[in-house]
């Protein structure tokens, strides 16, 4: 990187991840960016799926991990978040217990009061709640690899093509195995929407 794009990096004008992380490599304190545009994007997805006290030292875990193998880094790829999630989701493998009793262990906590004018929103609710019970089995019924897939498409949003970065595999893998994720969550859920459920039971759980 030239003296002029650090400059640019450290003055905060906006440079992609790839531009940060190759000025990191001359500056190391500039990885501060990576850090400040990630974090609160990992942090919530190891919360989600190991909990928050877990989560803290994951976080830290997981941006130490990516500043040591910085060098490595695809400059080709200006998002690093997909690369950042990979790491993460190599670091809940090593949790995979912890993570399946989290699920086995969540309950319906339903709201007792209701307020006037809010029917719909607290009958939808009352619905997304009523199914966490056997969405939450169901997850923990998949095989890690499954889950992983399924968890960074349905919580995170990534692509096919960003997962397929993120853990090392190809598209098809991908593929294949949220296709196989989806079939025995929809087993558990009926006719339910699976993407409807994910976004309404699990991201307030």
């Amino acid at each position: 990187m030239n003296q002029l794009s650090v400059q640019a990096v450290v003055g905060g004008d906006h440079v992609d991840d790839a531009a940060a992380i190759e000025g990191s490599l001359v500056q190391s304190e500039l990885f501060a960016v990576i850090f400040d545009r990630h974090a609160p994007y990992i942090h919530r997805y190891l919360a989600r799926r190991l909990g928050r006290e877990i989560a803290e030292d994951l976080l830290a875990e997981t941006f130490l991990v990516a500043f040591r193998r910085r060098r490595s880094y695809d400059l080709g790829r200006g998002d690093a978040r997909p690369w950042l999630y990979g790491i993460a989701t190599n670091l809940v493998s090593q949790h995979r217990r912890d993570e399946v009793r989290r699920l086995r262990l969540r309950r319906v906590d339903l709201a007792t009061e209701v307020s006037p004018g809010h029917a719909d929103r607290i009958a939808a609710r009352v619905t997304a709640q009523s199914m966490r019970g056997p969405l939450t089995a169901a997850l923990a019924g998949l095989s890690p690899d499954d889950r992983d897939v399924l968890l960074l498409i349905a919580w995170e949003q990534l692509t096919y093509e960003e997962v397929a970065a993120a853990l090392g595999i190809p598209v098809g893998t991908v593929r294949s195995r949220l296709n196989r994720a989806r079939r025995k969550v929809r087993t558990v859920l009926g006719d339910g929407n699976p993407a409807m459920t994910f976004q309404e039971v699990l991201d307030n759980g």
